[in-house]
């Protein structure tokens, strides 16, 4: 599957970064056994289905599960997980708006979602997926994909700020879903779907817009609405980086004010929290998210449960594991 993912992001960005970047080094055996584990609860937790309900349910957290376990190799057509991988493709296009291109159950969900179909497009056999079906009426995840986009194009011409917000009808909206729905957009811009400049550009601007000098990044509004967090500093440092706006002076400000606080915890949404912030540094200082890194395994190590999981259930098991994925660089999302 590496090979794969390898051809899917191009020669060009080979030869942008150096192969300990890229390919990374030799991966810390807690890492493996973290991930090991953690891989055995999430398939024991699905539902026969294919998706994962534990009472923080629906198509984003669904798409966390997928990324999971494409992030560290396994191969959503053949090996021990593949059948899991597939059946929960299929049941997170099933939840699909055929109409709207919405992935319930709030803009949050949209996001993950469609950033996980990115990241699977183009690796998962899909005659596997569905294999009742044939021809025009078997569904696809290039055809799941761009409704998505549509979706957040749609719900974004009705907002008045030009993000997103919870519901895709709001007309406010807050940096923490933007930046969600941005990682979702620009992942499918990589896979090679079409996603409309104008959209990426309007919620860049917003980005911006709510980024301080400081590299603090406030919640709803304009910037000076709701205060700052580290959790919207990483977010805001990852899309840039993302988007290719690391010239930007807002984004050597979002990365100063996470790289001067690398000791720093958060006691509510810390799955979130480290989610985003290991994605940020990787992106923005390659030694400064080594050593947050090393932390963060020795964090987890320590958090995860007997049975595997994590607090939080298949969302907080997910989106830990996902925190260390980075060291495998698997996904094209985590290409520098």
């Amino acid at each position: 599957m590496r090979g794969v993912l390898l051809v899917l992001t191009g020669a060009g960005s080979m030869l942008a970064q150096g192969p300990e970047i890229r390919f990374g080094g030799e991966i810390p055996p807690e890492v493996d056994t973290i991930y090991e584990r953690g891989l055995g609860w999430l398939a024991q937790a699905q539902k026969e289905e294919g998706g994962w309900d534990d009472g923080n349910s629906g198509a984003g957290v669904d798409g966390l599960c997928i990324m999971a376990f494409l992030a560290s190799g396994e191969d959503p057509n053949y090996g021990r997980y593949a059948g899991n991988i597939r059946r929960a493709v299929r049941n997170l296009v099933k939840q699909q708006n055929a109409e709207t291109g919405y992935l319930p159950n709030s803009m949050y969900h949209h996001g993950f979602a469609m950033l996980a179909l990115s990241e699977v497009y183009g690796a998962v056999d899909e005659s596997l997926v569905w294999p009742e079906a044939t021809g025009k009426d078997r569904p696809s995840v290039a055809k799941a994909l761009d409704l998505a986009i549509r979706c957040a194009a749609t719900s974004q011409k009705k907002n008045r700020w030009g993000g997103w917000r919870y519901s895709p009808d709001a007309s406010d909206a807050d940096t923490s879903v933007t930046g969600a729905i941005l990682m979702g957009l620009l992942a499918a811009r990589n896979a090679g779907m079409e996603v409309p400049d104008e959209v990426i550009k309007g919620a860049m601007d917003y980005m911006n817009r709510s980024t301080g000098k400081d590299g603090s990044v406030a919640y709803s509004g304009g910037f000076g609405g709701m205060g700052e967090s580290m959790n919207r500093s990483a977010i805001a440092t990852l899309v840039s980086a993302v988007s290719k706006m690391k010239d930007e002076a807002k984004f050597e400000a979002t990365l100063k004010h996470l790289t001067t606080r690398l000791d720093h915890r958060e006691s509510s949404y810390k799955e979130y929290f480290r989610y985003y912030m290991a994605q940020a540094l990787f992106q923005g200082d390659y030694e400064a998210w080594k050593k947050w890194n090393a932390g963060t395994v020795r964090q987890l190590a320590e958090s995860q449960r007997e049975d595997g999981g994590f607090d939080g259930g298949a969302y907080g098991t997910a989106m830990s594991m996902l925190a260390l994925a980075l060291n495998y660089r698997f996904l094209p999302i985590y290409e520098r």
